[in-house]
C-alpha cells in the first residue's frame, strides 16, 4: 500500500504535470471507485482545473477551481500512471481523468476510490487524523509527547493512523530497524531517550525515501526515474530470511496483530 513517502511523491510529480490543466475528458470504468453516479462526475469534472494537490497522510487531495475536492485513497494495489495510452500499464484502470494530450490513470482501486466532495466533507473525513511527522509543529518533544501514555505494540502503534498519520507496514519496519527496536517492543516500556531515538529513526527513514521516490516501483510517467528508488534501500522489509545489513544477523518474519513484520533478531531489541 502506498505510504506517505508514495503518496508524497505523486504529489510533486502531478504538481509538475495537471496544475492549470483543463480536464477534457473524463471515463468511469467502474462506478464502486467514485461516490456520484458517474454521469454526474463526468459532468463537474469537464472543463475544472486542478489548482493545487495536497496530501494529507496516505490521501491525496486534488483542489479544483470551482472549490470542489477530489479525495484519493489508492488502498492496497492502488497506482497512478500519468501520459498516453500507448506508454501507459498493461492494467485494467476503473478511472481516467484526461487533461489535453495526457490521461491521469488510477489503477488498482479496487479498495481505494476517488471521491467528488466538497471542503468541508473532505475535512470532517480527515479529522481523525492524526499528526505527520513533517508537519511544522511536529518536534521530538511533541512526537514524545504523543507516544507517552499509549499502550501496545510499537508497529501497531506505527500503523495507526490515528496516532501518526502516514507511516504504513513498510515503513513501520523500517523506523523500528533505524531505531534498533523490535516491532514488538512496548510503547509503554520506552524511556524518554528511546521515544527520541524512535523520531529521529522515523525522520530519517522517511527523509531518505521521499528522496528516493519510495519503495513503489511502478513509474509515474515515461522517463520517470525516481519512483521506487527506495526498494532497494529497504534495511528488513520484505527481505526475510536475508542477511542484516547492519549486524550480519537474520532477517525474520513474524505475524504482529494481523500484520507481517520484519525484523533483525539480533540487533533490535525491546528497549
Amino acid at each position: 500500500m502506498p505510504e506517505l513517502p508514495e503518496m508524497e511523491n505523486y504529489r510533486r510529480m502531478l504538481s509538475d504535470q495537471i496544475i492549470d490543466q483543463p480536464i477534457t475528458n473524463v471515463v468511469i470504468n467502474r462506478e464502486k471507485s467514485v461516490n456520484v453516479p458517474a454521469d454526474q462526475f463526468k459532468n463537474e469534472l469537464a472543463g475544472q482545473r486542478v489548482i493545487f494537490v495536497e496530501r494529507r497522510g496516505k490521501h491525496l487531495i486534488f483542489h479544483l477551481n470551482n472549490g470542489r475536492r477530489l479525495l484519493l485513497h489508492l488502498m492496497l494495489g492502488g497506482m497512478l500512471y500519468c501520459g498516453t495510452e500507448e506508454d501507459r500499464p498493461s492494467r485494467s484502470t476503473q478511472v481516467e481523468i484526461g487533461f489535453g494530450q495526457k490521461t491521469l490513470y488510477f489503477i488498482g482501486l479496487r479498495l481505494g476510490y476517488l471521491h467528488l466532495l466538497s471542503a468541508k466533507e473532505v475535512d470532517e473525513i480527515l479529522k481523525p487524523l492524526g499528526p505527520e511527522l513533517f508537519d511544522r509543529r511536529m518536534s521530538k518533544e511533541r512526537f514524545v509527547e504523543l507516544l507517552q501514555g499509549r499502550r501496545g505494540a510499537l508497529k501497531s502503534l506505527l500503523v495507526n493512523q490515528h496516532a501518526v498519520a502516514g507511516i504504513g507496514n513498510c515503513y513501520a519496519d523500517e523506523i523500528a530497524f533505524e531505531a534498533g527496536l523490535l516491532p514488538s517492543a512496548k510503547i509503554q516500556e520506552l524511556s524518554e531517550d528511546t521515544l527520541g531515538r524512535l523520531y529521529d529513526a522515523a525522520v530519517k527513514v522517511l527523509t531518505e525515501a521521499l528522496e528516493h521516490g519510495g519503495y513503489m516501483e511502478s513509474p509515474f510517467m515515461a522517463g520517470d526515474t525516481l519512483t521506487g528508488g527506495f526498494n532497494d534501500l529497504c534495511k528488513v522489509y520484505d527481505r526475510e530470511g536475508e542477511k542484516c545489513y547492519r549486524c550480519g544477523g537474520v532477517i525474520s518474519k513474524v505475524e504482529l496483530t494481523g500484520r507481517k513484520a520484519f525484523f533483525c533478531p539480533s540487533c533490535q531489541h525491546e528497549q
